[in-house]
């Protein structure tokens, strides 16, 4: 089971959205995969074709203990994945788990039980450093970072590289970062061209292959509840997560994973 947190500490980045087609591409390719909710805003849920306003429970009840993984996991009933919803429940966990024993594992804590069910777990990290955000660096084996081509995101990104780091260094040995994809590029631009460049240039084989363009039909797509790579499967942005999918199969299976 490869345990991958979707993060960046800058927001709109394009996160959920990776997440979810990420999530929905894996499990077109045949993987069993699992995406777990960790933003109390539950986008990501919704995105998934889950109703977060029905929820009687959420991710929310299997951190602070009222609940096993097992019994909170839904199916997306668009995307043939599991799903360990939020909703603004999970707000609160944030001031209820400063008392609780071992809080930065209790996500970690949760999977453990469930290391054959899935090949794939992918975390949708709230965009601030919280214990939220802490709990899925703690319960991941790799970060996967979603990133514009623009001035800011380099910013950001030193950021949440040395977060990672610390982490690493304090919680957890096995945490390092998987990859970095490029999203919501414009290649006619020239500042996203060589923003591109200095990523290559920096992180070398680290920046994924697949990139993912502008594209209206993946921002249309949550609104129907549909995973973009499904909405509109013609759709360049569906066919660069598929691509996507497909270079992170190939990855795990390199010597580094094993």
């Amino acid at each position: 089971m490869h345990i991958f947190a979707v993060a960046n500490q800058k927001g709109g980045v394009g996160k959920t959205t990776t997440t979810v087609n990420l999530a929905a591409a894996l499990a077109q390719q045949g993987q069993r995969t699992l995406l777990i909710d960790l933003d109390p805003q539950g986008n990501a849920t919704m995105g998934s074709g889950v109703d977060k306003r029905a929820l009687e429970r959420s991710v929310y009840h299997v951190l602070v203990g009222l609940a096993a993984l097992a019994e909170v996991r839904v199916t997306s009933p668009t995307g043939a994945y599991d799903v360990l919803p939020a909703n603004r429940d999970l707000a609160g966990a944030e001031v209820e788990m400063v008392d609780l024993d071992n809080r930065e594992n209790r996500l970690k804590d949760a999977l453990a039980r469930h290391k054959d069910d899935y090949d794939f777990v992918l975390i949708d990290c709230p965009p601030s450093l919280s214990m939220l955000t802490l709990n899925g660096l703690c319960a991941a084996h790799g970060v996967i970072i979603p990133m514009q081509c623009e001035y800011y995101a380099l910013e950001g990104l030193s950021d949440l590289v040395n977060t990672i780091k610390k982490v690493h260094a304090n919680l957890n040995r096995d945490l390092k970062v998987i990859g970095l994809l490029r999203v919501m590029y414009d290649p006619r631009s020239t500042l996203a061209n060589q923003v591109s460049a200095q990523l290559e240039e920096h992180f070398g084989d680290k920046v994924f292959r697949a990139v993912v363009p502008r594209n209206v039909r993946l921002a249309e797509a949550p609104s129907h509840g549909i995973p973009g790579v499904l909405f509109d499967k013609a759709a360049k942005g569906a066919q660069a997560y598929q691509a996507f999918a497909t270079e992170l199969i190939e990855r795990v299976k390199t010597p580094e994973f094993q």
